[in-house]
């Protein structure tokens, strides 16, 4: 965790300090501090971040907006800490790509130990995607270093939750998967989503299966989950 990048967005500076503080405490010393939507906007176009944790209501915009951008091109955790804290914040947080909200006050303690359960899990997906495989099946190949995926010789790029989902299967080839276990993995473990998962496999079945609507690569077990079936080399 300490090669690993964390932006924080807050415009209250003494609590981004104290952010800043608790963070380094635990071996976390790649740290980018911002106050402004646009100011974060500029950092995130200069690098990749790790983890993003976002205030919602800043003076020159919505961290929800930010999250959405963020969630266009990364799949790194994103928590918000914001004194918004009815049930409807908390939805529309969810619903703009957040993993995690915490509301204002908050325990440091238990923030920190919420961002480490994260990006723990984040990092290690990283490690898993560097230290890569070929997957071969049906009609695709999947090369996970160059996250790249090829349907009968078409090649094209896969990233974010779909390129995860993908992996978590051909890792699991033959094994039938709960919804549960596929969201877990490839989500996190803060609130179960059935529909998220639904639609990733559907997405998942419009890029490999030759017709969708009668999969053949990515079966449904009813009552249970899905499966990833055949010869994977």
């Amino acid at each position: 965790m300490q090669k690993a990048k964390i932006l924080v967005l807050e415009d209250e500076r003494a609590i981004a300090e104290m952010i800043e503080i608790i963070l380094r405490k635990e071996g976390i010393d790649n740290i980018t501090l911002c106050d402004t939507v646009q100011g974060a906007m500029r950092e995130i176009g200069r690098e990749e971040f790790d983890f993003y944790l976002l205030d919602i209501m800043l003076p020159d915009g919505s961290g929800l907006e930010m999250a959405k951008r963020i969630r266009e091109n990364s799949d790194a955790p994103i928590f918000f800490l914001t004194a918004k804290s009815s049930d409807a914040d908390k939805l529309r947080g969810f619903m703009n790509g957040a993993d995690d909200y915490i509301t204002k006050p908050f325990n440091p303690l238990e923030l920190v130990a919420r961002v480490k359960v994260q990006l723990t899990r984040y990092m290690k997906k990283k490690v898993d995607v560097q230290e890569g495989h070929l997957y071969t099946c049906h009609r695709f190949v999947f090369n996970v270093d160059a996250a790249e995926l090829a349907v009968d010789g078409k090649k094209d790029i896969i990233s974010g939750r779909l390129f995860h989902l993908l992996k978590y299967l051909c890792e699991n080839t033959g094994q039938v998967l709960s919804k549960e276990q596929i969201y877990e993995r490839v989500w996190g473990d803060y609130i179960f989503d059935d529909n998220t998962v639904m639609v990733h496999i559907r997405k998942l079945r419009e890029k490999i299966e030759e017709d969708p609507g009668k999969p053949t690569c990515i079966v449904t077990v009813r009552g249970i989950g899905y499966k990833l079936v055949g010869d994977i080399q």
